[in-house]
């Protein structure tokens, strides 16, 4: 398998254990990453201005279908913002025209056939549940984990195709494959509070520490992420606590160290 790494800005800038672990894991477990110049996904101003949005998600998506490559990316958000790219330029005819003109001062054009993945599913379904465990030499027996998924890999469900947006099991299997115990928790799927954090930080904390706390109540000695944003909202918001934090782990770490990688080369002390 070969694929064209979509990093974003997020993991580059503040969480570059996550391109780490990333590379180090599917490069062990045989998949090809290729780096092209993407710019930003976009979605900073998605709000602002729905059709540059567009322009920049689409202008990565131009470069991989030049590359001839589909896209992952271990960012939840950008993945979330490329496939509603895709979703906007699919159902406005109008809106492609004008993107494609935009591009085509480059030389670029749009592609018909790119696909952006998430790393999770193509860990599972790509890779598959039965090679990775094969590829597990140090088993995180004992382990209790939970999986966080994010908002943007489940909904729109239409869009992302990540998995049932209300009963996802995906993420709890990927755990399982490592040797650890994926524990249940009540709120596995709500929202990590960093969306709102600018608008209403009060809330956006009660939102984050509600979950943790869920999670350490369910037994959970990791929360699992793959999501920067995520990874980064658990952590920061857990600094300097007067209680000892749950512990934060990326999953490509997880995976890392059931498949005997170096510590050193999944980002981890």
């Amino acid at each position: 398998m070969k694929y064209a790494l979509f990093l974003g800005c997020k993991i580059p800038a503040a969480l570059p254990a996550y391109e780490m672990s990333t590379r180090a894991v599917l490069g062990r477990l045989g998949v090809t990453l290729v780096d092209l110049p993407f710019n930003c996904c976009g979605n900073p101003v998605r709000s602002v201005d729905r059709e540059a949005f567009v322009v920049a998600a689409a202008r990565n998506l131009a470069l991989a279908g030049r590359a001839g490559l589909d896209v992952l990316t271990p960012c939840k958000c950008c993945f979330g913002s490329l496939r509603h790219a895709q979703r906007f330029l699919d159902e406005d005819p109008a809106l492609r025209q004008r993107v494609q003109a935009f591009l085509a001062r480059e030389g670029l054009s749009l592609p018909t056939t790119v696909v952006v993945e998430h790393l999770l599913p193509v860990l599972a379904r790509g890779v598959g549940l039965d090679a990775i465990t094969a590829a597990v030499t140090a088993p995180r027996t004992g382990l209790r984990v939970a999986a966080h998924y994010g908002c943007h890999a489940l909904r729109p469900s239409d869009v992302t195709r990540f998995d049932h947006p209300l009963a996802p099991t995906l993420f709890e299997d990927l755990v399982r494959a490592t040797g650890a115990t994926a524990v249940e928790w009540p709120r596995r799927l709500d929202c990590c509070g960093d969306p709102i954090h600018d608008a209403n930080a009060p809330l956006a904390d009660r939102l984050t520490q509600a979950k943790v706390d869920d999670a350490r109540e369910s037994g959970a000695e990791v929360l699992a992420t793959a999501c920067p944003y995520c990874h980064l909202r658990f952590t920061e918001s857990q600094a300097g606590g007067a209680r000892a934090p749950l512990a934060t782990m990326l999953y490509p770490q997880l995976l890392g160290l059931a498949m005997g990688l170096a510590p050193r080369t999944l980002g981890l002390p």
